[in-house]
């Protein structure tokens, strides 16, 4: 049966493109045991409470992959929304070029650094996908 309008909770969460010296994007992939399990996302994650979205971003880098990130080094790029069954997802992507130590998995999930236009090649959640063709455009071919 399908919901009235209106009655999925919204869900803010953050996600980050890290791009590389050689134009490629990190992505990581979800570990067993969560949500849509296998499939390869932009990293970030849930704000908690109080946070701004740039410093949720900032402390879920430095969670997931080990990583310092400023903020002056987080640029808004674009936004994705997806209804899932029980909520609606509200994902807005910053893209990031500067950061210290060296992205890796610290909750055991693989990570990889792939060319934009390599993306669609990693089955993704449904709300990452949208994210894809504005990185292809932004970032160029090498």
């Amino acid at each position: 049966m399908t919901k009235p309008l209106g009655t999925n909770r919204l869900l803010l969460v953050v996600a980050c493109a890290l791009v590389d010296a050689d134009g490629r994007v990190l992505i990581s992939q979800r570990p067993e045991g969560k949500a849509l399990a296998g499939l390869w996302e932009f990293p970030g994650g849930k704000l908690e409470p109080g946070e701004r979205p740039e410093e949720s971003l900032i402390r879920e880098l430095h969670e997931e992959l080990g990583i310092e990130v400023e903020e002056p080094c987080l640029a808004p790029l674009t936004f994705a929304s997806h209804s899932y069954e029980d909520f609606t997802l509200l994902m807005p992507l910053w893209i990031c070029r500067r950061w210290k130590g060296t992205p890796h998995g610290r909750e055991g999930q693989a990570v990889k650094w792939v060319l934009p236009r390599k993306l669609r090649d990693y089955p993704m959640p449904p709300a990452d996908e949208p994210l894809i063709p504005m990185l292809i455009d932004m970032i160029p071919a090498r």
